[in-house]
């Protein structure tokens, strides 16, 4: 994961010296570290490190807990203990024996993940002293009080194994933990984090316990608040409650196994059933924490990315390979870069090894450029700043630099990246990019074998003693995220030119901008038989126009500090735009050249439709693909070529191959202008400026043909079992769906969005208590409900994942809990659960910039505002047990239910 730049600063703290931050009372037993660019560390007498990143300007608040274990710790038998104490944590303590249920209630949205070097936990709310004060309590009690029961191992099994055979599925994902195998010889970097199914399944629980006491104590992990909140009342809070822990008498032993110069290339050859190739070059390279990082990142992005990258020019230009990347894993100890591509089945993978290995090694004939340099510093440092200005993605960031060493490296990597110089990346691609040095092929004798350096452990303390870096970001307002601040903060308007537009200007911090333009096109008739001419020719927009190539654009975006999106289909064209307000005018100028001046370039086209029709072949024996594309088909009343046909794979492929350039150019020629278009900004902007300039770029564009919506009316599907085989999977999916007339403004519609909630929408709901914690047959389980705002028309899902031979189990689970719902109801405390989860979630959701823009600009062509959603919140508040209950006994009928199987079932019984 790439750590990412800082934002200028605002001009209150322009006059402060870096690493400034206000003083906060320190309670008993507390002491300041240090302070950088507006980040503030804390230790307790325990040994618990804290970091505040606090932002006012977002009205959330994000707490992260990084305990510092990883598989890296896990000893011989042990491995797969770090991530089962992950899920186990969340099974609660005596004082809290039902935590992730009352997250759920709060409207928390919680999770953890495991890794090499640590174990995070993390949840976001709508910013409340109340849900902080209870997350605190319990993330402190878990530390140390967590169950780490039998029994809850027992149920948890099943969905850890799930988990792991979801990942078997991925031939990616397979073809990458395997080539680590082979890579390390000796280092548990080599072991995937998830374990050894032997040593998962036969978990000694004793050890298991042992190993919790053992690493989740206070001097082995760090609490990361950022956000919204009172930094007094939260540091007296957690000297209060993580406080009061002691600390641990036993020492933790630093790990010092280190993997030898590799001596030979080495190989691995994975067959599996599939519809892709893959070619994958693993080399090893330095620690994440090392000076030579910084040249290695570089490097990955020079090799890897597209368009600009040296391996999409060999090989997707050249069309020996449909896709390549390049990344290296960000680990506290030697790690490693990993290169490939992907090709279809017809492709020779033996050419694009060859090609591929190169490339990569050719670097000595084919020196760095300054150039190539500087485009992937450039990518590098906008994706540092966007990221510094989130406070979430701060967190996170935050998590990842601790797990490296020190949460001070999230700035070092940046500055290091800057430094970096042609010869610094040239150097370390000779040093790393070798035959002996490289995990893929073949053995090759040779005379003269060349060695990469030595591996070496990183000694990070030096390296950030006394480290301040620049100031700290720039602070937005603190914002008020409801309905009626939103509607009365926001400008509504119609351009001449007949552009909707809804701007929410607020002060951000680091002075980011979310926005949405969304293009309107054609009517039922005019788009018959447009598909996937319509998708392909969004997607081709910003793969040349006004002069500009593919790549002149990304590095212009890059420059400009945007994540600029492109995207649609034959009815709507989108742009999304996440930016900062000195280069906003920037950003939607290009943003303009892209829509009004593209060059729909026939090569390009080619490597496009050689992607999609890639992937969709991926897709054939992919159970989940398999299932959607059923369900959706099922019923479908709609002829091929009408825009709500849905194809199978054949027709997508056929079609795809189809489309022309001249195809392409007259569906834009048609249907692409502004003239029904709707744009939303939220961020910090002055709105009389946005809206001259949109005036200017796109009031004179109009459509050659007008646009209608094309209808969606709700179909009648037939209720049946739909099962299909998709050999060799490890993970099967299950699908279940009805549809029904049903409007987001009927009286109904409260009522069936809180049952849904109640029912399938949390980790407190009727089936995730059934299926995932009662039955342990599923690590994902749930239902979804989407009304139109257009028209009745409404879609019910609930879907799993889980083992095949598990089919059985799942299937009645659902029925029963469908049967027992229609029969018995939801008791009145499940729906008050359900309830404050539900409308904490819905007021999250509104304190996110980006679901802000999208949400205005999905307003625009109804003529709504939040004042619905603020009616919607008062109906869910006032519902009634009766009131719900008859909503889902209403239009969810188990008989009527169609449900879908697919999976590797030929040995199920």
């Amino acid at each position: 994961m790439k750590i990412l730049k800082t934002l200028l600063v605002s001009v209150l703290v322009a006059f402060a010296p870096a690493g400034f931050a206000a003083d906060v009372p320190l309670p008993q037993g507390v002491t300041k570290v240090t302070s950088v660019e507006g980040i503030t560390e804390y230790n307790l007498a325990n040994g618990l490190r804290v970091l505040f990143a606090p932002d006012a300007s977002k009205p959330t608040t994000t707490l992260n807990t990084t305990y510092l274990v990883g598989s890296r710790n896990e000893s011989y038998g042990e491995t797969g203990m770090a991530h089962l104490l992950e899920h186990l944590m969340f099974k609660g303590t005596p004082a809290y024996p039902a935590a992730f249920s009352e997250m759920s209630k709060r409207g928390l949205r919680a999770n953890g993940t495991t890794w090499t070097d640590r174990t995070n936990y993390f949840a976001s709310w709508a910013a409340n002293d109340a849900t902080l004060d209870w997350y605190v309590r319990w993330s402190a009690d878990a530390m140390t009080h967590s169950f780490i029961a039998r029994k809850d191992l027992d149920t948890e099994m099943t969905v850890v194994r799930n988990e792991m055979e979801r990942g078997e599925n991925d031939p990616f994902r397979s073809l990458l933990e395997k080539s680590m195998a082979v890579a390390y010889q000796w280092h548990n970097y080599g072991k995937s984090t998830i374990g050894a199914r032997a040593d998962v399944e036969n978990v000694n629980i004793e050890h298991l316990q042992a190993f919790y006491r053992k690493y989740y104590q206070p001097d082995n992990s760090v609490v990361i608040v950022t956000g919204k909140f009172d930094e007094a009342k939260t540091l007296k809070l957690i000297a209060d409650t993580y406080g009061k822990i002691p600390k641990p008498t036993r020492v933790l032993e630093p790990t010092y196994t280190v993997d030898p110069t590799q001596e030979g290339e080495r190989s691995i050859v994975l067959r599996r059933v599939g519809d892709n190739q893959l070619v994958l070059a693993t080399y090893h390279v330095p620690a994440g924490g090392s000076e030579d990082f910084a040249a290695v990142d570089l490097l990955t992005t020079i090799m890897g990315d597209t368009p600009t990258g040296r391996l999409h020019k060999a090989l997707v230009q050249t069309k020996q390979a449909s896709q390549v990347f390049g990344f290296a894993f960000n680990f506290r100890e030697p790690t490693l870069a990993f290169f490939g591509a992907r090709l279809p089945n017809d492709g020779s993978l033996d050419t694009a090894k060859q090609t591929l290995i190169a490339t990569l090694e050719g670097v000595a004939k084919e020196p760095i450029t300054a150039e190539e340099v500087e485009r992937a510093r450039t990518k590098f440092l906008k994706e540092f700043e966007l990221t510094a200005a989130d406070p979430e993605r701060v967190g996170i960031a935050l998590s990842t630099a601790i797990a490296l060493g020190d949460w001070r490296l999230f700035f070092l990597t940046r500055d290091r990246v800057r430094a970096a110089k042609v010869d610094d990346v040239q150097r370390v691609a000779r040093a790393y990019l070798l035959p002996d040095n490289r995990t893929l092929g073949l053995f090759i004798p040779t005379s003269q074998p060349q060695r990469a350096p030595a591996p070496a452990l990183v000694n990070v303390a030096p390296m950030v003693k006394g480290y301040k870096g620049e100031a700290a970001i720039a602070q937005g307002e603190a914002f008020d995220a409801t309905p009626q601040n939103i509607d009365s903060r926001t400008h509504r308007s119609t351009l001449p030119g007949g552009m909707k537009v809804a701007l929410l200007p607020k002060r951000t911090r680091g002075a980011t901008v979310h926005a949405r333009l969304v293009l309107h096109l054609g009517d039922e008739q005019s788009l018959f038989g447009t598909s996937p001419t319509g998708s392909l020719t969004a997607t081709m927009l910003n793969r040349g126009a006004g002069g500009l190539t593919r790549q002149q654009i990304q590095d212009q975006f890059d420059k400009l500090k945007a994540r600029v999106g492109f995207g649609g289909d034959s009815t709507i064209a989108t742009v999304s735009i996440e930016t900062t307000k000195e280069n906003l005018p920037a950003v939607l100028k290009l943003a303009a050249t892209v829509l009004r001046k593209p060059a729909f370039d026939s090569a390009e086209l080619e490597m496009l439709k050689a992607e999609r029709v890639t992937t969709i072949e991926a897709q054939r024996k992919e159970p989940t693909a398999v299932a959607v594309m059923a369900l959706a088909r099922h019923g479908n009343p709609y002829p091929r070529g009408h825009v709500r046909y849905e194809e199978d794979f054949d027709e997508s492929i056929a079609d795809t191959k189809a489309v022309t350039p001249e195809r392409v150019k007259q569906f834009y020629a048609d249907f692409y202008g502004a003239d029904h278009a709707d744009f939303a900004a939220v961020g910090d902007f002055d709105p009389e400026a946005v809206k001259a300039l949109l005036a200017e770029l796109f009031g004179d564009w109009k459509s050659a043909k007008g646009y209608k919506r094309v209808p969606n009316p709700s179909y009648a599907m037939t209720p049946t079992q739909l099962r299909f085989e998709t050999p060799d999977k490890a993970n099967a999916f299950f699908l279940a769906q009805v549809r029904f007339p049903l409007q987001d403004s009927d009286p109904d519609y409260a009522a069936f969005l809180l049952a849904n909630h109640a029912f399938g929408g949390g980790s407190n709901s009727v089936l995730w208590r059934r299926v995932r914690e009662k039955e342990g047959v599923s690590y994902g389980v749930g239902s979804g409900f989407n009304a139109s705002m257009y028209e009745p028309s409404a879609v019910w899902r609930a879907n799993a994942i889980y083992a095949p031979q598990n089919v059985g189990r799942l299937e009645q689970a659902v029925r029963e809990e469908l049967a027992r719902v229609s029969r018995d109801g939801f008791t009145a405390e499940q729906l008050k659960d359900a309830k404050n989860g539900l409308l904490q979630r819905r007021r999250l959701e509104r304190a996110q910039d980006n679901f802000l823009a999208n949400g205005l600009a999905a307003q625009l062509e109804i003529d709504r505002t939040y004042a619905y959603a603020e009616k919607i919140d008062r109906e869910i508040e006032a519902l009634t047990p009766e009131q719900v209950n008859a909503a889902f006994r209403k239009y969810i009928d188990a008989s009527k239910v169609v449900f879908v199987y697919a999976g590797d079932f030929k040995n199920v019984k």
